[in-house]
């Protein structure tokens, strides 16, 4: 194939990247206009009352107060960590292996899909880091590289995650006493993460993309936008401070450089996480990937005092979370609360077959992640109504939970409530990244939904 015909990606992605840089809305903005959305549309499509449906946009706002401080934790954990001198070297070490501008693009999105499969938090704390380093190992090496493409690649890795270990819906059904368990009764992952059919798909899909995210490098020198410098200036600045002296440091300085410390408290944590995994299994939920990145930033750091500034440095990457999670904790209240999402699903399987049910299903988790973009939320308020559509036409239960976290990653891509940490990561701004993950976007939703059709009923 020659090289004109794959840069079709390139051209395709063109106008793409125009319509979001000149009509995608900062992600604040974007939050807003989807709660009046959803709040016009709860009063034309549901029985609520203007009143009932601010008060469920009122009481859904604090709800993922839990979720929005643990994100915020992780984050600063990870970017904590990743500017821990040893960590810095590996990461520059990666950062260093591609040798052209293909390479790098391929590079960051396999790490970053991989990453995914794993846990959806490493997904987007692992993406954005890397794709940094790697942006930097090239400047180095005088290779040219699309900072916003390389970051797209970072982000596309992310349509994967709910086929991985993390899987929201899939882990939920397998769970003892989960509140469908009387319908469907337990769904082991053996039959939703490990089969033969999900493993195969998430690979096509890596690799596809791992394909496909080169193609769309700019071909003109002058569209190329490289990584501004100053996203690590920082790092240079704590490596250039001048400690005190030892003779003349006070009580207080001695302890708060003395690595004793927080070597301790790096490893009590460990020893920690190392107990639960021997009494639970390996089980990863956010709290233990938090503990995770405290502790291993602690034991790398050089002192209590050094980890505290990189904490402080790393503070600033989540003002955009601590803002936005709640409006979108909000429109998760309006949809539950008043039925909305009842509705929307009632709707989907009335027009569904049993062979078509989990294509539909699909769709609809696609629809509603737009409005309800957390994995486990959205199985939450939308697996019932689909589970009893399955058990009306026969359907196997698998494909619905299938269906609906497929259908929750796809949409990620048009999404911008899970770029906001990753984004902050990167240094860059939404629009400057989502024309590249809008033809990801098309492209996985074709491979989904056909996989889905060819599922069928299971």
């Amino acid at each position: 194939m020659s090289s004109q015909k794959l840069r079709i990606f390139n051209v395709l992605s063109k106008p793409f990247v125009k319509l979001v840089e000149r009509y995608y809305p900062d992600a604040f903005i974007f939050v807003i206009v989807l709660s009046v959305l959803t709040y016009f549309l709860a009063l034309i499509n549901t029985d609520a009352t203007a009143i009932q449906t601010l008060e469920a946009w009122g009481n859904g706002l604090p709800k993922l107060f839990t979720f929005t401080a643990q994100i915020c934790i992780i984050m600063i954990t990870a970017h904590a960590l990743a500017h821990t001198k040893p960590v810095e070297n590996f990461l520059s070490k990666i950062g260093s292996i591609p040798n052209s501008p293909i390479q790098a693009y391929a590079l960051v999105t396999f790490i970053s899909g991989i990453a995914s499969l794993f846990a959806w938090s490493f997904g987007l704390i692992v993406g954005g880091i890397i794709s940094k380093f790697v942006a930097i190992g090239c400047t180095k090496k005088r290779i040219k590289i699309h900072y916003p493409l390389l970051v797209a690649c970072a982000y596309s890795g992310y349509v994967i995650w709910h086929m991985g270990y993390s899987s929201s819906a899939a882990l939920f059904v397998s769970s003892d006493g989960h509140s469908l368990v009387d319908k469907i009764g337990i769904i082991p992952v053996t039959e939703t993460i490990f089969t033969s059919f999900n493993i195969s798909l998430a690979l096509i899909t890596l690799l596809l993309i791992t394909f496909i995210n080169p193609l769309m490098r700019p071909s003109k020198t002058s569209e190329i936008k490289e990584i501004d410098p100053n996203v690590f200036r920082f790092g240079e600045k704590e490596r250039n401070i001048k400690y005190l002296n030892q003779n003349n440091r006070s009580f207080a300085e001695v302890i708060e450089n003395a690595r004793i410390i927080s070597l301790f408290v790096g490893f009590f944590l460990l020893s920690f996480i190392c107990y639960i995994f021997y009494k639970d299994g390996f089980v990863l939920d956010l709290n233990l990937v938090s503990w995770s990145f405290l502790g291993i930033g602690l034991i790398l750091s050089t002192s209590p005092i050094h980890y505290v500034k990189l904490v402080n440095n790393a503070a600033v990457t989540v003002g955009p979370i601590i803002l936005q999670y709640p409006f979108y904790a909000g429109i998760m209240g309006m949809m539950a609360d008043t039925g909305l999402i009842n509705v929307v699903a009632d709707n989907i399987t009335k027009i569904s077959t049993s062979e078509t049910l989990g294509f539909y299903s699909f769709l609809s988790g696609g629809l509603v992640n737009m409005f309800i973009p957390s994995g486990g939320g959205q199985w939450a308020v939308q697996g019932p109504v689909m589970i009893e559509a399955a058990k009306n036409l026969d359907v196997d239960p698998y494909v619905i939970v299938l269906g609906v976290a497929y259908g929750d990653q796809w949409t990620n891509m048009i999404q911008p409530f899970w770029t906001i940490p990753l984004l902050a990561i990167a240094g860059l701004h939404m629009r400057q990244i989502m024309g590249y993950t809008f033809v990801i976007f098309l492209i996985t939703g074709f491979l989904y939904g056909g996989a889905m059709l060819y599922l069928g009923s299971g």
